[in-house]
């Protein structure tokens, strides 16, 4: 065989007949590098609706961590405290039920919303489409529209090309820093990190998460972009398994649209034997992923509906009717229904179930909230000494009670022991505990030595209560049980 190495070549080259001589073998790349998407910008009633959803979650997001709510930060997760505050709900790591509870609603409302209309989330809420927005605004705010951008790249390093790029370049690194200091103001007070920030002496932590959050922010919405929506997210590979027939997807009516071809506006389409497609290539120019919604769903559409906007400036120019690219269905465009037919069979089993489903887990969720107690306990036995004999003969148990308060006001509690004959707490018996507060408590349970062979040695079930006292007109009694154990040696 001959040592001549043959380079990586895109495309297969056709290997000439045997003649005798020994063949070299054809490698073919199965890599194809990406091309840099050049998006054109758009206006229109759902990119009036985007944008809409770009400020409200970016309000959520960049306003919550400043509100104040009983003279502390209105949500604050710290995580050094080991409490979390939602506005006038204080929550401990015991109650991590509610973050499970939380993320089954996201997920059935991301079915719902799936089989309803395809992908809305991602099309309008998504972090990575609200950031790739923003991101691309200033992107056109400093280098122009589609074209200008397209030459600006293509063109030497000017002077003007110098300045363009590096104000997009810092608009981009101090959003980013901004958003990443935002971040981290949800676990600590960020008025705490503002002033930390002026005088730049955050903490290791601090630094790393503000500079990893701002890092990933810049390049997830400043260059990787469609990459992250077609590669890495997972909701492109399976969202095909929530659409059906019925399912609203972004559709261009190939029927209508078909044969496309380039025409004057006063030429008549029908004479021509043309559809109502101008083949203007505007649908794939405003597209942010750069697909062509001509070629039929493709699972690299977010649900964007920018190629609806443009489509339809289009169709007015021309005069022609509206809707060659909408929201339609399957069963829609092949039995030629109206927007009315297919909104009604939005209704079908599928959508029932996940809505009983959803409601039934919010309302789960929403009265477990209200009926939540005001303050949670926890018993632990004294494993250094399981029981022991007192001076005046009584058998003593030994135990830790953390109680832990989630009102934001002192309160005061009443311990009681019962279970066992003449079980008792010796030693103070109430307690009283800052707002928020949470506190391990070491108690002594007792029972007469008369008592103890009455019941026998062994392990006895018992039950402590606490009881919040009422001290003012906004508190009333609360009791918790906490069952436990009680030993008594041979």
């Amino acid at each position: 065989m001959s040592d001549t190495t043959t380079p990586i070549s895109s495309s297969p080259v056709e290997q000439a007949p045997d003649s005798g001589k020994d063949s070299v073998a054809e490698v073919v790349s199965l890599y194809q590098k990406s091309r840099k998407i050049y998006a054109r910008s758009v206006t229109g009633w759902f990119a009036t609706w985007r944008w809409a959803l770009v400020w409200l979650t970016q309000l959520v997001f960049y306003g919550l961590p400043w509100l104040s709510w009983n003279d502390r930060q209105a949500i604050l997760f710290d995580l050094g405290a080991r409490r979390f505050y939602i506005f006038g709900l204080v929550l401990y790591p015991q109650d991590f039920i509610y973050l499970t509870g939380l993320l089954i609603v996201s997920a059935y409302s991301l079915f719902l919303f799936t089989a309803v209309a395809g992908r809305l989330w991602c099309g309008y809420a998504c972090p990575q489409t609200v950031y790739t927005e923003i991101y691309m605004w200033f992107e056109q705010k400093f280098e122009g529209d589609r074209a200008q951008r397209m030459r600006l790249d293509q063109g030497p390093w000017t002077l003007e090309r110098v300045l363009r790029r590096s104000g997009k370049q810092l608009a981009w690194i101090l959003f980013g820093l901004w958003t990443g200091f935002t971040f981290v103001g949800y676990f600590t007070p960020i008025r705490v990190l503002g002033h930390e920030a002026l005088t730049l002496s955050f903490g290791p932590w601090e630094w790393f998460w503000v500079l990893f959050y701002g890092f990933a922010t810049y390049g997830n919405a400043g260059y990787m972009r469609e990459q992250v929506c077609k590669y890495m997210c997972p909701y492109a590979r399976f969202q095909s398994v929530m659409f059906d027939r019925d399912t609203l997807i972004i559709s261009y009516d190939t029927e209508r649209g078909e044969p496309r071809g380039s025409r004057s506006k006063k030429a008549d389409p029908a004479k021509m034997g043309l559809g109502s497609c101008v083949d203007c290539g505007l649908c794939v120019q405003v597209c942010p992923t750069g697909i062509d919604i001509r070629k039929g769903l493709q699972y690299e559409c977010i649900g964007c509906a920018a190629c609806i906007d443009v489509c339809n400036g289009i169709m007015d120019k021309m005069g022609y009717q509206r809707g060659l690219i909408r929201y339609a269905t399957e069963n829609g465009l092949e039995q030629h229904l109206d927007r009315g037919s297919m909104m009604r069979r939005i209704f079908r089993p599928r959508v029932l179930i996940y809505t009983t489903i959803l409601i039934a887990i919010l309302s789960a969720f929403a009265l477990s909230i209200y009926l939540r107690s005001p303050f949670r306990v926890d018993v632990v036995r004294d494993r250094a000494s399981l029981a022991r004999i007192v001076d005046d003969g009584r058998v003593e148990n030994v135990y830790r009670i953390q109680i832990m308060n989630s009102a934001e006001e002192k309160q005061k509690y009443q311990l009681n022991v019962r279970g066992l004959p003449g079980i008792m707490i010796a030693g103070p018996s109430s307690f009283e505990l800052d707002p928020a507060e949470a506190r391990w408590i070491t108690v002594s349970a007792q029972i007469p030595f008369e008592a103890a062979q009455q019941v026998g040695s062994g392990m006895h079930g018992i039950q402590f209560d606490v009881e919040r006292l009422a001290h003012n007109d906004k508190t009333h009694p609360v009791q918790v049980e906490e069952k436990s154990t009680f030993m008594v040696p041979r």
